[in-house]
């Protein structure tokens, strides 16, 4: 269908397309038009209709939205951001040029310009900056056959109305109520009488992360944003926080890959936004791997004196870096989702020794076998290189357990202690291991 319809546009056969664009969803139209140069996206964006075009708009990556906001006339870009929902459209006006951003807020009102100036001005990552204010708010004096009437004509202005949220004259949340409760409850009683008073709420600076954890631990369609007075701002809907996850999941695998976070989308980032976001962590990790390079040069007379001890060295700095990134990986999961908290450090050291101990056991007595017998060593090398695995595998499973937990303790993302780095320190930890164990065995002294 894709390329078909690619096929169509570039062949100018303009009334198949536009019947093509009909039988397709907003979502797979907008895949489409990314794929496209400006003139044949714009062209596609047209033959949609009104309400196709808004929805579709708000599916386009940033970078398209962009071109598209130029390449059309005012009065089409005004149409656009009156009919998105007003979260999408704050979304989309924090990733537009300050000239196109100018633009559009030279077509809005005064009551409206002021409203997305405060949205913007919320801080990345927190609970304003992805709320909306298209919601069903009630009075809680009304009957339930009043409230029912009120959400029947208010509804088409809203992003969602299955759950309605109760207020007074300050706007002070008193209650929520859900769609299905109105349904079913007697028309002649009182909102007050079947709204929810204990309900879950966040604060408008609010961090997206904590916010989306509430989403998970209490199955919410959405939440209720309140400013520091308890006043209801706005709500948070459930394909903001997909949103938020898939961002949030994405920063903590640029972070445990040891790259700079960007959402910028791969191909169309260029080659030196991207050398830029992974030269830093690259350059850190190299310099600090010069400490292995040092303990090498203090141990040198252990290898000069045993040269075979050489060929072990990047079988066990390799598994030691991957015991430490096995260990780090699940606590950083555990975190994320909440199922490991602070309080448990000891119990996560105590688990990562006793899996490390058997893991490493195991290991160790299948080199011992293998070194001894298929390569034909001596027992002392053997020895070595078995003892230091089961040392180095301890020890990287309990770095990879508790550096995590150090790092929220100090308010630093845990993912920044993912594979690299707990691969850095683990191994100087082997090769001292290695070295000091060589000597202890071996009979040399240094």
């Amino acid at each position: 269908m894709t390329r078909e319809l690619m096929e169509l546009i570039d062949n100018r056969k303009i009334s198949i397309a536009k019947d093509q664009l009909k039988k397709m969803q907003a979502v797979d139209i907008a895949e489409i038009i990314n794929e496209m140069d400006g003139k044949n996206s714009l062209l596609t964006f047209r033959l949609l209709s009104k309400e196709v075009a808004t929805e579709t708009f708000s599916y386009l990556s940033r970078d398209k939205q962009a071109e598209l906001s130029i390449l059309i006339n005012e009065n089409e870009l005004k149409d656009i951001i009156e009919d998105l929902h007003f979260d999408d459209m704050i979304d989309y006006l924090e990733e537009m040029p300050a000239n196109v951003v100018k633009k559009i807020l030279k077509n809005t009102s005064d009551v409206e310009r002021k409203l997305i100036n405060q949205f913007l001005n919320y801080p990345d990552n927190s609970a304003g900056s992805i709320m909306t204010i298209e919601y069903v708010d009630l009075k809680a004096g009304m009957t339930v056959g009043e409230a029912l009437k009120h959400v029947r004509k208010t509804a088409p202005d809203k992003e969602t109305i299955y759950t309605c949220y109760v207020i007074d004259s300050t706007r002070i949340l008193e209650g929520i109520i859900s769609l299905k409760s109105l349904v079913l409850a007697d028309p002649q009683k009182k909102v007050k009488d079947v709204m929810k008073t204990n309900f879950i709420s966040v604060n408008t600076y609010s961090d997206q992360e904590e916010v989306a954890a509430l989403f998970k631990k209490y199955d919410l369609l959405s939440v209720p944003v309140v400013d520091q007075e308890n006043r209801l701002v706005g709500i948070i809907t459930i394909d903001d926080i997909v949103d938020v996850i898939d961002e949030e999941n994405t920063e903590d695998f640029h972070k445990m890959a040891a790259i700079q976070p960007s959402d910028e989308l791969y191909l169309s980032a260029s080659i030196f936004s991207l050398a830029r976001k992974r030269i830093q962590w690259l350059l850190i990790l190299m310099v600090s791997a010069t400490i292995s390079g040092y303990i090498i040069r203090k141990y040198e007379a252990v290898l000069q004196s045993m040269v075979v001890l050489a060929a072990f060295m990047p079988m066990l700095m390799d598994t030691g870096g991957n015991a430490g990134s096995q260990s780090s990986t699940l606590v950083i999961r555990g975190l994320a989702l909440g199922e490991i908290k602070l309080k448990d450090f000891l119990k996560v050291i105590w688990k990562e020794i006793r899996v490390s101990l058997l893991v490493g056991t195991a290991l160790g007595l299948i080199n011992f076998i293998r070194i001894l017998y298929i390569e034909s060593s001596s027992i002392q090398v053997a020895l070595t290189v078995s003892i230091t695995l089961v040392v180095t595998i301890v020890v990287a499973k309990v770095l990879g357990g508790i550096l995590p937990l150090i790092a929220k303790s100090l308010k630093i993302d845990p993912a920044i202690m993912a594979s690299p780095l707990i691969t850095t320190i683990v191994d100087a930890a082997a090769l001292i291991t290695y070295f000091r164990t060589a000597s202890w065995i071996i009979g040399m002294s240094f």
